[in-house]
């Protein structure tokens, strides 16, 4: 077993680094089964949030019909996650948490065919 003051070390590092997440769930889209679908105006709700460091994502959709991909802004923009490094994280369980750790501009779409042209993206800007 290891001294008592390498446990208390190891103990207080950890609580130092420890952030809680009391962070805000968002329903993506306002909700319910199909909040993440092609008939909903993402910009609009976006800008209807207040996005802080630390809130929750939360895509509700029917679990093989799509899927959300976090990626970059030039895939974002152009709805093509096909080159490498554009795609920083994928979701796909129909019920996805994802969560916002830092003060920076996120960018998720559907990588469906044809869903992301079809509006199936978000984009916005989380602070502090």
């Amino acid at each position: 077993m290891p001294p008592p003051h390498l446990l208390m070390a190891a103990l207080v590092s950890v609580l130092l680094l420890w952030q809680p997440a009391d962070g805000t769930d968002h329903a993506v889209g306002g909700g319910g089964i199909n909040g993440w679908d092609t008939g909903t105006n993402y910009a609009t709700w976006a800008q209807s949030q207040s996005f802080a460091a630390g809130d929750v994502l939360v895509f509700s959709y029917v679990k093989g019909q799509h899927n959300v991909y976090e990626v970059t802004e030039e895939a974002y923009r152009s709805c093509d996650a096909t080159a490498p490094g554009t795609v920083l994280a994928t979701y796909d369980s129909g019920l996805d948490r994802v969560v916002l750790p830092d003060a920076k501009t996120y960018w998720f779409i559907c990588q469906v065919p044809n869903h992301c042209i079809g509006g199936m993206k978000l984009a916005f800007n989380v602070s502090v």
